[in-house]
């Protein structure tokens, strides 16, 4: 398998989809390429990137190819086991798949005032009304996942699966952009942020040469 991802200090997208190839444990390569440089509009048409329109995560696995983070992981749980990515609990299960299929849709005030960018840290930033709404409603979900279904691990329901998934880079602008958090959701975040995979990705993200200009400016 090859997974074809946008750079790893902006692209939130890439960021699941390679966070579900890791949890899949399947061997993978991975191809970053530089999202939105000189040479974006030519390289989005080329043969791998051609079927997804330029769009990342795209997964290539022999002859299918899939794009979409979400649907990735759909992918990749009837290629490995369902279990692997979603809860047991066929309760806990229907409460993970609706904060997954939420988070892919809604928070469009948190996306576009706050993008991500794993590679700064600002402080003192005053974010809209909306984005704030998007925050309290994505907090309510958490505490309600890991009141009802997180006692066997730290994180939203207990044991990391497709919802951690879904909201890691969520995680990284509540960090990124010094949001204040209640004691369940920052030690959630810490969890997050302490995970093998989180911290590999971070790592790799420190050493691109790459910057987008307008997301390097957004908070200011």
């Amino acid at each position: 398998m090859k997974i074809i991802i946008g750079n790893k200090a902006y692209s939130s997208w890439s960021l699941r989809g390679w966070l579900a190839v890791k949890q899949s444990g399947l061997h993978f390569d991975e191809q970053v390429v530089p999202l939105y440089d000189d040479n974006w509009e030519q390289r989005k048409r080329e043969d791998d990137l051609a079927p997804s329109a330029g769009k990342v995560p795209i997964l290539w696995d022999d002859d299918a190819v899939v794009w979409d983070s979400l649907a990735i992981i759909d992918y990749l749980a009837d290629k490995v086991g369902r279990d692997r990515y979603w809860p047991k609990d066929r309760v806990a299960r229907g409460m993970a798949r609706s904060l997954s299929a939420e988070m892919h849709s809604g928070y469009v005030a948190l996306r576009r005032e706050c993008p991500m960018n794993i590679r700064k840290s600002f402080h003192d930033v005053t974010v809209s009304a909306d984005t704030r709404t998007d925050a309290v409603r994505i907090l309510q979900n958490w505490a309600e996942a890991r009141s009802r279904f997180g006692q066997q691990g730290p994180y939203l329901f207990g044991t990391f699966s497709a919802a951690d998934i879904m909201f890691a880079p969520v995680v990284t602008r509540f960090v990124t952009y010094g949001f204040t958090l209640p004691g369940f959701a920052q030690s959630y975040v810490d969890a997050m942020m302490a995970h093998p995979w989180m911290e590999e990705w971070y790592a790799a993200a420190a050493q691109e040469p790459w910057t987008i200009q307008r997301i390097e400016d957004a908070a200011r």
